[in-house]
């Protein structure tokens, strides 16, 4: 079987989860199943639930990964409900890879990439708001807000005025216009001059952020023991939550700053966070793989 994919931080991902040898891991996004699989072989006894939004992608990780059949629950949707289903079950550790997919990336119909045909970007095919309505239906004072928020573009103003002049005359169809009019606001010279807008705009479809705190929220709700959770982000916004929430969870008193003392108990701490700054891509793998440059691993341990 041809596997076209090389998962980010696969061996920091597998120390994360080293000595667990019972119980569920749910891997949140599964895509082409390279972290499934690398945890099923680590862990013999461990059962996992994977999740994706993606059809096609649970279709081919079934493929992939029928071997170990009788320990894998597939599971069809959005992450961000997967543990509220689940959680009654012993679920001993929780990865979410968050962001787009190799699978979604490298296929140009899906409209991910710069020189894509079309405009669409929805991580699931089935919804109903894709990349054409946000450029050709939102407001000029909407995309700004948007390319601010979401893309921290400096020159958010401009770019939603280039945008709006162009779709005045004509719908903007395909990635690769939405593209060549990023390219005439320029950009810093490291990056393409499309990568925050298209990662803003992609932000808006999918509800990234708000997936990634409802997913957050749902595991502090669940009452998970000694469980851990893993999370890769690929951009400042995803890792700032991460790092703000897992933050909070390690916190014994959750009281005000303007309180002069303890009114709360002082025992809120749900566990402890098990990196103190991001895990990301050693040399080694950035030359095999620069996708991973991104990549920002951090870990919690809840408590039993």
């Amino acid at each position: 079987m041809n596997i076209p994919h090389i998962p980010v931080l696969l061996e920091e991902v597998k120390e994360a989860f080293a000595g667990i040898d019972e119980g569920y891991i749910i891997d949140c996004t599964l895509g082409y199943g390279g972290h499934s699989e690398a945890l099923l072989e680590q862990s013999l006894h461990v059962k996992l639930i994977c999740c994706d939004q993606d059809a096609e992608a649970i279709a081919f990780s079934q493929k992939r990964l029928e071997r170990f059949s009788e320990r894998i629950i597939f599971e069809y949707g959005n992450f961000s409900s997967v543990i509220e289903k689940y959680g009654h079950l012993p679920i001993r550790g929780i990865l979410a890879d968050i962001g787009v997919s190799s699978l979604q990336l490298d296929k140009k119909e899906r409209g991910f990439a710069f020189d894509s045909d079309v405009l669409d970007m929805r991580m699931n095919p089935l919804q109903e708001l894709s990349a054409y309505e946000v450029i050709n239906d939102y407001s000029k004072e909407a995309l700004e807000e948007i390319f601010r928020e979401y893309g921290e573009i400096h020159e958010y103003k401009k770019l939603a005025s280039i945008i709006c002049e162009a779709r005045a005359k004509e719908p903007i169809k395909s990635a690769k216009e939405l593209s060549k009019l990023a390219e005439k606001i320029g950009g810093k010279k490291t990056i393409h001059p499309s990568t925050l807008l298209f990662q803003a705009i992609r932000i808006e479809v999918n509800n990234e952020l708000g997936v990634l705190n409802a997913l957050l929220e749902s595991i502090k709700n669940a009452n998970l023991q000694e469980c851990r959770v893993a999370i890769i982000s690929f951009h400042s916004l995803e890792d700032r939550i991460v790092k703000q929430t897992f933050k909070f969870w390690s916190q014994n008193c959750i009281c005000p700053q303007e309180v002069m003392r303890c009114l709360c108990g002082n025992n809120h701490s749900m566990g402890k966070l098990l990196t103190k700054k991001p895990i990301e891509a050693s040399n080694k793998e950035l030359k095999k793989n620069p996708r991973s440059r991104s990549a920002k691993l951090r870990v919690f341990s809840i408590k039993a």
